[in-house]
């Protein structure tokens, strides 16, 4: 889509950005990354009131054009940089209405930069309701610039802010908050004359910045920092003058348009409720209640849409079965790839209330309650309060979580979060280990409230944080890093969730599982089918001259004939081959040859171990008899035991395997561009492939 027009949306954490961001451009979205860095980009489309259509850019949350993380750092590359192409030619700055002193600082930055602002007032209904009382027009004139009062939450003057992006000057026209020239004036006119800079602020910044933005060549920078010996600059003394002055000004811009008075009862609320939930002992076991709950309802409330999603598929096999004739494309379609993909699809709803849950959490402010209560644990594994963020979103994937761990400063801590972040439990798990707890564990209540898969399900996920958290304690021991990690970080008051933005997580997330696990499903179902569908030599031929024999059709019925010859080709097939080959290593394991053909392919992605048991399990049973991949691996037997091969012991060895092991490509490659070396993701595979190798060991022979 071609726009007219690039917004950027600017502010601090918390003030609702994100949320105006969706507001504005509804499903219209994508993510990508800006160019030379791995910072990623949201951007997204909304038609404004003229019929104009305006790129929205959402820069990430910060609290000042003085960067402390690599996400921050990209808000003043952006804006600055004339030549970039996503230079927007309006910002919009959103500050939340409630806490405006603390938000006018970065305000006052991005003002000064000279590049046409307007004023995005949001949560104007939570500053009524605590009483603050803000003469908006004097607010606007003292400033210079437009300013809309907003409610992102409720969408409430959404439609007055697209007027005022339409009808936004091409020029800035706001007021100067402070003499910029006199915090380094000598320099800042060389600067001015040297670089050709049009704006003193900027000049001011990339004194202090020039060593770190993209745009400045070497010799450029060079001169700068030249220059700065010349005139005696000291970056953190001049930072703290300009700090000074603006909030000066903010103080006298508040003073004459702000009234608040002295208690904010959203404030007041907020502190009773965090007296219980952030509370030094109840706190924990109300947050471990909390997840016990959210398992519980994971398996309580998907079970009827996920056993519809299953019959479905079925129904769809057998109907294609019926009318299509025999052949190794209509094998292909509906074995290889529906039955692939019928083994990770059944789990979209589960997918979706994670998802739903984490998003509730995050919206109401109690996820934030979590990282605060966790930052003292953390610390004495070597980590700070930051490091929770990522953990805590590795629950949903390991990608984005790592990518998360930018905004911590200290080497060290950041390092060890990498590492250790692939352990905690993410969605793509959860499909494993649904399905193999709802193999061997009863469908039954405890206590008449628990029910025993759900809490199967919620020692999973504590215990992937308990490991998570014992393996940093080793890496604190075994790096070295002189740096000292700090955790700041501002609780928002506790709100209602956005059930509109819980349905969009909902439905972004899923969508974005079925895609991403939907591809890789699909090309390793089709590789997979053909791999256990042919055989070397003629192998293939000699089994059914083998059943041809008058004996086998005398002994067995027309189904088990069937069933014995699928099971041999199987067996003597390519793929059959290799789960033979790698059977002998994983055998004290308790995994045969065919859920070691699921390992490998599974280094894809986690989730393609359902698939790849769906897969093999249709080549192996009867055509014309499809059942879910569940009941299918319920009824495997072990032809050297006549036992079924999933025991209480196999499935959680095999649970046990995937909640230590390295099954996911794209979370090492994340690692290797996060940490720009291959040898942190080879520490990363060879350790967890150990941990994962033991603990699976350890499981089959404790519970056999």
């Amino acid at each position: 889509m071609k726009a007219d027009i690039r917004v950027a949306l600017v502010g601090n954490p918390n003030t609702g950005k994100s949320t105006l961001f969706n507001t504005l451009t509804g499903l219209n979205q994508k993510i990508g990354n800006f160019p030379g860095v791995t910072v990623d980009k949201k951007t997204g489309f909304c038609t404004l009131a003229d019929g104009r259509v305006a790129e929205i850019i959402d820069l990430p949350g910060t609290y000042s054009l003085y960067p402390k993380s690599k996400d921050e750092s990209i808000v003043f590359s952006v804006l600055a940089d004339k030549a970039n192409t996503h230079t927007p030619d309006l910002v919009v700055v959103i500050l939340d209405a409630t806490n405006l002193k603390r938000n006018l600082l970065l305000y006052s930055q991005v003002a000064d930069l000279k590049i046409p602002v307007i004023i995005a007032l949001n949560m104007i209904d939570l500053s009524k309701k605590a009483g603050i009382s803000i003469d908006i027009d004097l607010f606007a004139k003292k400033l210079g610039v437009p300013v809309v009062p907003i409610s992102a939450r409720k969408v409430e003057g959404i439609d007055k802010l697209k007027s005022a992006i339409s009808f936004a000057n091409k020029v800035a026209l706001q007021e100067a908050s402070i003499d910029v020239e006199a915090i380094a004036p000598g320099l800042i006119a060389k600067i001015r004359e040297d670089l050709k800079v049009d704006n003193p602020y900027l000049a001011l910044q990339l004194a202090h910045q020039h060593e770190t933005v993209k745009f400045l060549t070497p010799a450029e920078s060079d001169h700068i920092e030249q220059l700065e010996k010349e005139y005696s600059f000291h970056s953190q003394k001049a930072q703290g003058a300009e700090t000074i002055a603006r909030y000066n000004f903010i103080n006298d811009l508040l003073y004459d348009t702000v009234k608040v008075p002295e208690t904010a009862k959203d404030e007041t609320h907020s502190n009773k409720i965090d007296k219980v939930l952030t509370h030094r002992v109840f706190g924990l076991f109300i947050f471990l209640g909390i997840l016990l709950f959210m398992f519980q309802s994971i398996f309580a409330w998907s079970a009827w849409p996920m056993e519809k999603i299953g019959d479905g598929f079925a129904w769809l096999q057998n109907y294609l079965h019926s009318i299509l004739p025999d052949g190794p494309l209509v094998g292909l379609v509906v074995d290889g790839v529906l039955g692939g993909l019928s083994g990770v699809m059944v789990f979209i709803p589960q997918i979706a209330i994670l998802f739903a849950f984490i998003s509730i959490l995050e919206d109401t402010g109690y996820m934030a309650r979590v990282t605060f209560m966790m930052d003292k644990l953390m610390r004495k594994v070597g980590l700070n309060g930051k490091s929770v963020v990522p953990l805590i979103g590795g629950f949903a994937c390991a990608v984005p979580s790592i990518m998360s761990t930018r905004t911590i400063e200290n080497w060290k801590d950041r390092m060890i979060t990498i590492m250790v972040t692939p352990l905690v439990t993410c969605s793509a798990r959860l499909p494993i280990y649904v399905l193999l707890i709802g193999l061997v564990v009863p469908n039954r209540n405890v206590w008449w409230v628990f029910n025993l898969r759900g809490l199967a399900l919620t020692g999973m996920y504590i215990f992937s944080l308990i490991s998570a958290i014992i393996v940093a304690f080793a890496f604190k021991l075994i790096l070295k890093g002189r740096e000292r990690g700090y955790f700041i970080m501002e609780l928002p008051v506790y709100r209602m969730p956005r059930w509109n933005n819980v349905a969009f997580s909902m439905y972004d997330r899923s969508k974005a599982f079925v895609l991403q696990a939907g591809k890789v499903i699909i090309a390793v179902s089709v590789i997979l089918w053909v791999l256990a569908s042919y055989g070397p030599g003629d192998r293939f031929d000699r089994i059914e001259q083998k059943y041809k024999q008058p004996q086998y059709a005398k002994q067995l019925s027309p189904e088990d004939l069937t069933r014995s010859i699928n099971s041999e080709k199987l067996e003597n097939s390519y793929a059959g081959t290799l789960g033979h080959f790698i059977e002998p290593v994983i055998k004290p394991l308790g995994f045969d040859w065919k859920i070691g053909i699921a390992l490998i392919t599974s280094f894809a992605a986690r989730e393609v171990f359902v698939g790849t048991m769906a897969t093999i399990y249709s080549v192996d049973g009867n055509a014309d008899k499809i059942e879910s991949v569940q009941q299918k691996m319920g009824s495997a037997k072990n032809p050297e035991t006549g036992q079924p091969v999933f025991t209480l012991a196999v499935a959680f060895s095999l649970m046990m395997f995937y909640a230590f092991a390295m099954q996911c490509a794209s979370t090492m490659a994340v690692v290797y561009r996060e940490t720009k070396n291959w040898r942190w993701p080879a520490i990363q595979f060879a350790y967890m492939t150990v941990l994962a190798y033991t603990a699976s060991f350890v499981a089959y022979h404790l519970l056999r």
